[in-house]
Order: structure tokens, then C-alpha cells, then sequence
């Protein structure tokens, strides 16, 4: 019990009190955007709230990342929209439900490690394109609707709001200079609330937004027929906000060990976002991921443990039950303020003093996987598109580093000693090194320092093989690692070479003996 909880564990060293103002900060966050994320997809906003309190408590006690928030994300809202329009909100259930059971898949099978494979380059892309979304979307705050229109805000109303931004923004960074004992953000918040209530002003409050009152997360399993049809039509929903998901989720554990020094654990994490989805499915909720900008926001406030996480998330319906009045009638101006210092906190501005220091395909996969964020809100794509390039142009440079040296002993063997790895990309380089016609009768490959990577390296290895063959000479293979031999042993059908045997090498005399 102790190594899943820990959360009254007094072994460990956790600031109770920091934890608490972490988690009543995070809360008063997460609230006004999970009800635009659930309006912005077509859903009772209620949806939203349910999605923050099941996503928020399930990860928060079972995730893999102590510190790490998850709630009712626009990442996955974004995905649902198309199905919400065309079949309504029943398929939305199921798709979510569907979409936490694959979740779960992913972590029973240990395949969250494979989040690894996402390069620095695409993280600041990623980290710098969820900024600006952070940022763009209060931007969306400083708009009215007025007559069924969508207007700016202008005049006195305009100028209230931003004075109010800017008076959160102040607090924020100054008051860290002259005490850590409370979280600026939630000072900020409580400030500028009792500055609209004392002076009486005129401004946006979260109530202009959505009403957040109602009752516990109603059990309710999805009406859809139980069909294959049914199945065609959720499958791909659920399958990308699983993707998404899982995405956003990883990419935020990877970001929360960078700056706590510390190492999540991703298939644990993968369990608790699929559990917390499912359980979204059957509850009312809209499912969720990790939330880059509230788990920013619990970080700055200094919680580290998981019980900051579960008071957000009983914050949350605590609201939801009976505190609905008084939050809704906290200023939007407040929230703005927190959510913009967020996306400057979040930026990677270290990207751009190491700019000129980078190679110059690392700098263009930051950023493009920064405008596809930006662009289509699809993480998967531009984390997908940014590690496939990567990996085309870490091929191409291992491709070119493939050489040989060659020489000729006393007995007239010629020798060519490869190094850098024979793969897809080195075939055709590697290929041209052989000069059959004027080489001796007899020749030796050295692959010391290199080795045979992939069935395309076999196969090149099987056209020299019979290039020498027909040109009536005989080639040897040397020096070979033991997984190489176990590759060439598996296509022995497909090439057919002598390799020397070295006494010096046990795994290869091992494996021939």
C-alpha cells in the first residue's frame, strides 16, 4: 500500500501545507478550462468538470508521476468534436471508454517506454507549441457575445480586463521575492477576486462562462447498440484520443522529471490514464490526459508529492457539490493572469539562446512540430511527423559515416576493414567500397568496428557475395557480433558466405561451434 499511495506517509518528505495551496491553486485553474474545453466541443459543461475530478483523483493516487496533473484536456476534447456532431454525446461515452481500455493495453504491454524515441528537437517543439496554445487561447478571453456575435471587448470593459491581467501578472512575479510561503498564482487569484467584490467592478466572471453547479458523477452506461457498426464508428476516435492522450501524457512525465530530477514510471502511468478514462465513459465525463499548464502551475507552487493532485481534484467537486456559487463568481481577468504567466513559464526560452548552437535539422523539426501544434492542436501528428524526421535524417548521417580500410597481407588477401553500420541507408555507400574485378581470388570482410543492422544490409551482403562468385573469388566474413550472426543464420537462405573464425572472438567460435 505504502509504494501506491504514499500520500500520508510521514517517511517521505512532503510539505503538507505546500501541497494543499498547490492543489486549491491547480483546482481554481483546471475549472474554467475544462468547461470551455467541454463547451468548445459541444458538451454540458458539467462533462468537463466530471472529466477534471475522475481524471485528476484516478492518476493523481495511481499514475507513474508524482507532481503531474491530469484533467478534462483540450487535446482529446478537440478529437471528440467531429463524433459528438455526427452521433452525439451516447458515442462519445463509448469512445472513451474504448479509448481508456487501449490505454490500458498500451501500459499492460510496457510499450510507454517507446516515448523515449521522441528527441529533444521535437520537445521543444512540442513544450514551445503547447505555450503559445496556452497563451493564444486567453487571448480568446478578452471576447463577448453580444446578440448571438462574437465581439472584443472594448472601452472601460476592455481596459478593466486587462488592468486585472496585469495586476495578477504583477503578483505573480513579485511576490516570490518577498515571501515562498504561499503560491503567488493562488494569492493572485484571492487578490484580485477581493478587489472586483470590494470595489464593486463591472468584469468577466466564470459564470459568463458556464454554470459549474450539480451532483456527484452519475453512473451511466453509454445507450449505443452493441454492434459492429457501432464499433467502426468509435474505433478511430477512440483509438487517436488514445494516441493523443498518451502522447500528451508521456511528453508531460518526460517534462516533470527534467525539472524535478526524478524518474516517472510511463506503463503505470499509461494503467491509471486508461483506468481514469474508462471510468470517464461510465461517469459523465469527457475523459482526459495530462495537463501541461495546470502541471506547470502545481510545480511552481512546490508540490512534489501526489496529495496536491488529490486536492485538486476533491477542490473540484467540492465545487461542483456546494462552492459553485463563489467560484462562479471569480474574475476570468484572475485566471487569464495565472494561465499567461503559465505559458511563459512554459516556453523553452533556452531554445532560442541555443539556436545557433544546434544543428540546423534539429532546429527546423522544433519547429515545425511547434506550428503543426500551433496549427491543427493535433500533438500526436506533430510529434509523430517531428520523430520520423529525425529518425530519416539521423539514417542519413549514419549513412554517410560508413567507410572502409583496405589493405593486402603477405599471402595476398585483401583485406577491408568497415566501419559505421551496414543498414538501409549505408547499402548503396558501402556497396560501392568493393572493387570485385581487381580484387585477389581471396577476400576478407572485417566488421570489427561495424555491424550488419537490418535485412537490407543482408541483402547487400548477398549481391557482393555474388558478385565475387561470379567473378570466380571467394569472400570472408570476419569479426562479426553475435547478434550479426544470429541475422545471418536467420536468412542463411537468402546469402550464403564463409565466415572466419576468430579464436580470439569466443562469441563467434561459440556460435559456429
Amino acid at each position: 500500500m505504502k509504494q501506491y499511495l504514499r500520500l500520508f506517509d510521514f517517511s517521505q518528505k512532503v510539505d503538507y501545507k505546500i501541497e494543499v495551496l498547490a492543489g486549491l491553486t491547480v483546482a481554481m485553474t483546471m475549472i474554467p478550462e475544462s468547461l470551455s474545453f467541454a463547451i468548445l466541443a459541444g458538451f454540458p459543461p458539467l462533462v468537463g468538470l466530471y472529466a477534471a475530478f475522475i481524471m485528476g483523483l484516478v492518476t493523481a493516487v495511481f499514475g507513474g508521476r508524482p507532481g503531474m496533473v491530469s484533467g478534462g484536456a483540450g487535446a482529446t476534447a478537440v478529437v471528440l468534436i467531429a463524433l459528438m456532431q455526427s452521433h452525439g454525446l451516447e458515442y462519445v461515452f463509448a469512445a472513451v471508454a474504448l479509448a481508456g481500455i487501449l490505454q490500458i493495453l498500451v501500459g499492460l504491454f510496457k510499450l510507454g517506454k517507446f516515448i523515449r524515441l521522441v528527441p529533444q528537437p521535437v520537445m521543444y517543439g512540442f513544450v514551445n507549441g503547447l505555450a503559445v496554445i496556452i497563451f493564444m487561447s486567453q487571448i480568446e478571453q478578452f471576447k463577448i457575445v453580444q446578440n448571438g456575435e462574437v465581439a472584443w471587448l472594448s472601452g472601460t470593459p476592455l481596459y478593466v480586463m486587462a488592468g486585472l491581467v496585469a495586476l495578477t501578472i504583477a503578483i505573480i512575479v513579485l511576490l516570490p521575492r518577498l515571501t515562498k510561503a504561499v503560491p503567488p498564482s493562488l494569492v493572485a487569484i484571492i487578490v484580485v477576486f477581493g478587489v472586483v467584490m470590494g470595489f464593486g467592478i463591472d468584469t468577466k466572471l466564470v459564470k459568463d462562462i458556464a454554470a459549474v453547479s450539480g451532483s456527484l458523477p452519475p453512473f451511466h452506461i453509454p445507450q449505443v447498440p452493441l454492434t459492429l457498426e457501432m464499433l467502426q464508428v468509435i474505433f478511430p476516435y477512440a483509438l487517436i484520443m488514445a494516441g493523443v492522450g498518451l502522447t500528451e501524457s508521456l511528453l508531460t512525465l518526460n517534462l516533470v522529471d527534467e525539472i524535478t530530477g526524478t524518474r516517472g514510471q510511463g506503463n503505470r502511468e499509461s494503467i491509471a490514464q486508461g483506468s481514469a478514462n474508462l471510468l470517464n465513459g461510465f461517469f459523465f465525463g469527457m475523459g482526459g490526459c495530462a495537463m501541461i499548464a495546470q502541471t506547470l502551475v502545481n510545480l511552481s507552487a512546490g508540490a512534489r508529492a501526489r496529495l496536491a493532485g488529490v486536492v485538486a481534484a476533491l477542490t473540484i467537486l467540492a465545487v461542483i457539490l456546494v462552492g459553485a456559487p463563489i467560484i462562479e463568481r471569480v474574475p476570468m481577468a484572475a485566471l487569464v493572469g495565472v494561465m499567461v504567466m503559465v505559458a511563459v513559464g512554459t516556453f523553452e526560452w533556452i531554445s532560442f539562446r541555443i539556436i545557433n548552437k544546434m544543428p540546423k535539422q534539429d532546429v527546423f523539426v522544433g519547429i515545425l512540430v511547434a506550428v503543426i501544434t500551433i496549427w491543427l492542436h493535433n500533438l500526436a501528428l506533430a510529434v509523430l511527423i517531428g520523430v520520423i524526421i529525425s529518425a530519416l535524417v539521423f539514417a542519413w548521417e549514419s549513412a554517410k559515416r560508413i567507410r572502409a580500410r583496405k589493405y593486402t597481407d603477405t599471402n595476398g588477401v585483401k583485406h577491408y576493414e568497415i566501419y559505421g553500420p551496414l543498414f538501409f541507408g549505408s547499402v548503396t555507400a558501402f556497396s560501392e567500397k568493393f572493387d570485385v574485378l581487381h580484387d585477389p581470388q581471396e577476400v576478407v570482410i572485417d566488421f570489427k568496428e561495424s555491424r550488419v543492422a537490418d535485412m537490407s544490409g543482408i541483402d547487400a551482403l548477398n549481391k557482393l557475395t555474388e558478385r565475387y562468385h561470379k567473378a570466380g573469388k571467394k569472400l570472408h566474413l570476419k569479426h562479426l557480433s553475435q547478434d550479426c550472426l544470429l541475422l545471418l543464420r536467420n536468412a542463411e537462405q537468402v546469402i550464403d558466405v564463409n565466415i572466419v573464425e576468430d579464436p580470439h572472438y569466443a562469441v563467434v567460435t561459440d556460435k559456429l561451434s
